[in-house]
């Protein structure tokens, strides 16, 4: 085991590195050094937060290349938008390449690409560089879902057989930044944003644990998507006043609304069932994370907004919009959740534990980039499912090429 400590980079300066930046603080053996955005003035704004946070001598950087430089550097986090990625990636191994710089480590957010051409260009980019990479997935290392899996397999399946079917939703009132609604900007719309979670997380509960991921193996999707509320006259007209003009729902929709279920095998042949939902339109007290597990004699739930705290506020009691009790927070008053510790109950604080120790130590993490390319097989399969209406084999012909009617600004809800 190395005794050398990471020094980390972020790319992207916006909502979900800040998250990132708030886990560091449960991070041994790892400092964060740098940051670099399009946006010089929210670079050195996420950098100051950084040291603010005492995660290390974060500082802004003027290019990709000149964090690579610096030998301080050891190890990138990509966590720019989506239609930045292939770009980013491109100028790491162009650094690399060139003798610039060398790093241990390149992990990735969320999903890898838009599509599925993007993302084996992410894959064959980092193989060229040698360089251990890690897919980030931080609700594989939500603390509740870790224990509940680990006891539901080790009491439930070791007695009574191994569980069967698996749900999770993820749902939340819409997006913070506008080229998140964008879908030539985002691949999509919620499926693209949301469901790379989802599909994950049944995966991996329906996963045994001593087992490796690849012993299920996906065999159908059916998919549905829908606009459900955000192009309706009134909230396409509210989404345009407050992300911009060029977020425009009554001329270019993303979905709001999909759902998918994905059939399993597993390496004895049996049938497996993961059901996945994923909303921009949930209207309650912030973002909700429910999961669930079944098995022959035992099953397994969680919901992230039953916590162990709650906050009454009357109505006479009235402040500024805030996301300070919960994230996507829509309410400032009646009985909220309190979310403690957003970080480590997302997943954030073990996820990024486990791929600085994984960098230090030069092993692959959890999750690689080849499974990130497989996340977005399944989405491309299920917009694909959506659009001709009808269940798919996985994976089905043309995926290499396809991108879907919402991210070509075609899709008519």
């Amino acid at each position: 085991m190395s005794s050398k400590r990471l020094g980390v980079g972020f790319i992207g300066s916006g909502f979900i590195t800040r998250f990132h930046l708030q886990s560091w603080l449960a991070v041994r053996d790892a400092d964060v050094l740098g940051v670099w955005s399009p946006n010089a003035t929210n670079a050195a704004a996420t950098a100051a937060y950084g040291r603010s946070l005492g995660i290390g001598e974060t500082r802004p950087y003027k290019s990709i290349t000149d964090m690579i430089a610096d030998p301080a550097i050891d190890a990138l986090w990509l966590c720019g938008p989506n239609h930045r990625r292939v770009e980013n990636m491109e100028e790491i191994v162009a650094a690399l390449e060139s003798g610039k710089g060398r790093l241990l480590g390149i992990a990735c957010e969320k999903p890898l690409a838009r599509n599925v051409a993007e993302a084996k260009r992410c894959l064959e980019l980092v193989k060229r560089t040698g360089v251990v990479h890690g897919y980030l997935e931080d609700q594989l290392f939500t603390p509740s879902l870790m224990k509940g899996r680990a006891l539901a397999w080790g009491r439930g399946a070791a007695m009574s057989g191994r569980p069967y079917l698996a749900r999770a939703a993820e749902e939340h009132s819409g997006p913070h930044m506008p080229w998140f609604w964008q879908g030539e900007q985002q691949g999509g719309g919620v499926l693209n944003d949301m469901m790379c979670h989802s599909v994950e997380v049944v995966r991996y509960l329906l996963s045994d644990p001593k087992k490796p991921r690849s012993s299920l193996r996906p065999k159908k999707i059916s998919a549905t998507i829908a606009s459900l509320k955000w192009s309706q006259p009134e909230y396409a007209r509210i989404l345009k006043e407050t992300m911009g003009p060029q977020v425009d729902y009554a001329k270019r929709p993303s979905e709001d609304f999909a759902r998918a279920t994905i059939e399993y095998v597993d390496d004895a042949g049996q049938r497996l069932i993961g059901e996945v939902t994923t909303s921009w339109g949930f209207v309650g007290a912030g973002l909700r994370l429910t999961t669930e597990l079944l098995g022959p004699e035992y099953s397994f739930s969680h919901n992230s907004l039953n916590t162990g705290s709650n906050l009454f506020l009357s109505r006479r009691i009235s402040g500024k919009e805030g996301e300070d009790l919960v994230e996507k927070q829509n309410a400032e008053q009646g009985l909220m959740p309190i979310v403690g510790n957003e970080a480590a109950e997302y997943g954030y604080e073990a996820e990024n534990r486990h791929f600085v120790r994984c960098f230090l130590d030069g092993k692959p993490p959890e999750l690689t980039f080849e499974d990130g390319v497989e996340v977005v097989e399944l989405l491309m399969t299920a917009y694909m499912s959506a659009e001709q209406g009808r269940t798919l084999d996985f994976r089905p012909p043309g995926l290499d090429t396809f991108v879907p009617a919402v991210a070509q600004g075609t899709w008519k809800p």
